[in-house]
């Protein structure tokens, strides 16, 4: 029935377009062939129809990407790392709500990650790895993402606007090629409430994924994935922007999102195979 309603509003849309051709399912995951017309409208219609969905919107056909450029927090892992490390200093409210108000795109990343530092002056260093082994978990389906896209010669990068105390290990976990993010100020053991070098925006990651696309070629097709209102300039600047359980501010900017599945919704919409996916 959904079908039915769908095909006919885009017919009043002026983009008509078969039930047949319109829907194939494959493992939950919709697979449309795009009639022509106005792709925000479009996009409304199946937002209307069928979300929560996993949808990838393309004018052409879609290709697998020799580049992945990646977010970490609530995209690769199901937490927010800086959250959680202020919980162990009995912050975890105050920074939350930044955080919060960062990702919906309300503040500044820049002011807002230093006020959220800034916060976590004193910790022990030691709270970062009691952190990341009891509270920091990849996200279902990521290492398969990341393996079977690697499998298939695709660099993979991880940037992050978090810290490389848990990028790093994350990203060896997952098996990503590289990983960028912030780094820390440590002295004597514990946080001295700042960040020491650049800070990663969402202007870096931006720049992180032109520069590897640079290397790659003209010809090279990239793909992004985030969920804040830092991962805007990436997801557009990527030839397929996908927006993982993402916030509004970033949904609406992107060329799919995964609003139903797991990180394996992503091999589903680039048409690899099951028998084809890594495990990790």
């Amino acid at each position: 029935m959904r079908l039915d309603r769908a095909s006919a509003a885009l017919s009043d849309a002026g983009m008509p377009v078969a039930v047949a051709q319109m829907l194939d399912f494959h493992g939950g995951v919709l697979q449309i062939a795009l009639p022509h017309g106005d792709p925000a409208k479009f996009r409304a219609i199946l937002d209307t129809h069928f979300a929560p969905a996993d949808l990838l919107v393309s004018a052409e056909d879609i290709r697998e990407p020799q580049l992945f450029v990646s977010d970490m927090d609530s995209t690769m892992i199901g937490q927010e790392c800086i959250d959680e490390l202020a919980d162990f200093a009995g912050l975890k409210k105050q920074v939350s709500a930044i955080t919060e108000r960062a990702m919906q795109g309300e503040l500044d990343f820049e002011s807002a990650l230093k006020e959220r530092v800034a916060l976590l002056e004193g910790l022990d260093e030691e709270a970062i790895r009691q952190c990341l082994d009891e509270r920091i978990a990849a996200t279902p389906g990521a290492r398969t993402l990341v393996a079977t896209l690697k499998s298939r010669g695709c660099q993979t990068v991880l940037v992050t606007g978090g810290f490389h105390h848990f990028a790093d290990p994350i990203a060896e976990k997952l098996g990503f090629h590289r990983v960028v993010g912030n780094r820390l100020g440590i002295r004597d053991g514990r946080l001295t409430g700042t960040l020491d070098g650049a800070i990663v925006d969402g202007a870096t990651k931006q720049r992180i994924l032109i520069e590897e696309m640079e290397r790659l070629g003209p010809e090279a097709v990239s793909m992004a994935a985030g969920d804040g209102a830092n991962d805007v300039r990436m997801i557009k600047a990527a030839t397929y922007g996908i927006a993982y359980r993402a916030k509004p501010t970033l949904r609406e900017k992107a060329d799919g999102w995964i609003d139903r599945g797991d990180c394996t919704s992503i091999l589903k919409l680039l048409q690899i195979p099951r028998e084809e996916w890594v495990s990790g």
